[in-house]
């Protein structure tokens, strides 16, 4: 195998990884809500972890959170931050759930360079749980579509 071969297999997993990603390790920041992996790993079911605290993302149209439409507020699954009122919910057509703005104080966000092109990483303000991404090309009044992991969250109904 020469290096253009290598090259080429990387570029062409880079590519495919777009869709569903395996996650690779979460970033080292220091978050007011911290449990050790093991504790992660009892709380979240796998799928779960490895989305939050390996920045997986899940399979789309598969997240029964896609379909919810109660008036409410999602959250984050592993610490429960208030992260998005329902109100700021849309249809995006992604197969995430999609929302044009959070709440204040209940997201963070981050470079990622993962697929090899800079994207903004969206995550937990309490405890640095990997939620998704946000995009520009949102609905009015913010233009921002933030894509979200539905298993990274919970609904609660108001």
């Amino acid at each position: 195998m020469n290096r253009r071969q290598v090259l080429g297999g990387v570029l062409t997993g880079v590519a495919c990884a777009g869709v569903w990603r395996l996650g690779l390790g979460t970033a080292d920041a220091a978050y007011p809500y911290v449990l050790t992996d093991a504790e992660w790993r009892k709380k979240l079911s796998p799928l779960a972890y490895n989305v939050l605290r390996k920045q997986a993302t899940e399979h789309p149209f598969t997240s029964p959170l896609n379909k919810e439409k109660r008036a409410g507020t999602f959250a984050c699954a592993g610490c429960a931050q208030n992260l998005f009122d329902a109100k700021t919910k849309f249809e995006s057509g992604t197969g995430w759930p999609s929302f044009y703005a959070p709440l204040r104080g209940g997201v963070g966000t981050s470079r990622d360079f993962d697929l090899g092109y800079p994207r903004t990483e969206v995550h937990c303000a309490r405890c640095g749980g990997h939620l998704g991404h946000v995009f520009d090309d949102g609905p009015r009044p913010t233009g921002k579509r933030y894509c979200m992991n539905g298993v990274a969250m919970t609904f609660k109904a108001a």
